[in-house]
């Protein structure tokens, strides 16, 4: 799987599946939730609404994936992964990494070739950038799946920073940072 690194919007990559840093609910919140449900239309609330019905009543847990249809987003799904809000008493980076884990996981299932991710957890939940950069990029190079394509599409000079450098860390992936 090459891995690439892009400054943007991840509401506006042509991609076969974006994940969605989603809240429990399902139902759009901030940051790139809100985005996601902003840009892609009433399609893509129509389905989490029917999620939360016959699967999800309690929420979706945290570190778990589901598929909805990406609505009026250029991509033809949206995953949805819940990230854990950062803790200093606890170490909740194993929920992080298997946001990553859950969501390739939900790609292969859906047939995705390309994916693009955001930096769970690294906005209004609290996780430092390089630390969730770190988790995110070992964890999606570690991770088998077919995808062909993971593509950390990052919206602040910090977290593309942040993750710049965790992929250097990392060492070669077959795709260079752009």
């Amino acid at each position: 799987m090459r891995i690439t690194i892009v400054a943007g919007d991840i509401t506006e990559q042509q991609v076969d599946a974006v994940v969605n840093a989603a809240n429990s609910s399902l139902l759009g919140g901030g940051g790139v939730d809100g985005a996601i449900h902003r840009r892609g239309g009433p399609a893509i609330l129509a389905e989490c609404r029917e999620l939360r019905a016959s699967r999800y009543g309690g929420g979706l847990p945290v570190g778990q994936a589901v598929a909805t249809t990406a609505g009026d987003l250029p991509a033809r799904w949206v995953i949805h992964t819940v990230g854990p809000v950062h803790s200093r008493a606890e170490d909740r980076s194993h929920l992080l990494a298997s946001c990553y884990r859950e969501a390739l996981r939900v790609a292969d299932e859906l047939g995705a070739v390309t994916v693009a991710l955001p930096a769970v957890s690294a906005g209004i939940y609290g996780w430092p950038a390089l630390d969730a950069a770190r988790i995110a990029v070992g964890t999606v190079r570690a991770t088998p799946a077919r995808v062909a394509e993971a593509r950390f599409t990052l919206f602040t000079p910090d977290v593309l920073a942040a993750f710049e450098q965790a992929l250097r860390e990392t060492g070669p992936t077959g795709g260079e940072p752009r």
